[in-house]
């Protein structure tokens, strides 16, 4: 992983030396920041669920960032979806299926484009290959903001 990441909401997905994982808190000790209204509405709008997130994942992909293939499946219930929202320069996203090895297919993404992994879907490994940098100029410096949503429920 070469992104750089924050959160908002009650958790936060923190990466140190323990791992991976949910935290309440920043590792500064202060509370994450609400989840913004426009972002919620979003998340309503696409997924008809009253249930709010519990994580507002917020990504940076600069020009030679990249995610591997990964599964969503730090949650304590898998019935409920991930929405991953693109904003800035285009990036090329990948999903296979639930095994790792199988086929992949690829899509950019442009900005402003929403995925919803529900269902089925909702375990598929994915993954950014690149990012097609400078082709946005909503980020004045270019680059890629990824923000992921999802009900934790540990």
């Amino acid at each position: 992983m070469s992104v750089k990441m924050t959160s908002a909401g009650r958790l936060g997905w923190i990466s140190d030396r323990r791992g991976y994982r949910y935290e309440a808190r920043h590792p500064d000790g202060m509370a994450w920041p609400p989840i913004p209204d426009s972002i919620l509405a979003l998340w309503r709008e696409v997924t008809a669920l009253d249930r709010q997130p519990d994580c507002c994942l917020i990504n940076y992909y600069g020009e030679d960032a990249r995610m591997g293939l990964h599964q969503d499946k730090d949650e304590g219930d898998f019935d409920w979806p991930v929405v991953s929202v693109s904003l800035g320069d285009d990036g090329l996203f990948r999903i296979g299926g639930t095994e790792r090895g199988g086929s992949t297919e690829s899509v950019w993404l442009q900005s402003g484009d929403v995925v919803v992994m529900g269902g089925a879907a909702r375990l598929a490994y994915h993954g950014v290959d690149r990012i097609r940098f400078g082709s946005s100029r909503l980020l004045p410096d270019g680059g890629r903001i990824n923000i992921t949503l999802r009900v934790v429920d540990l």
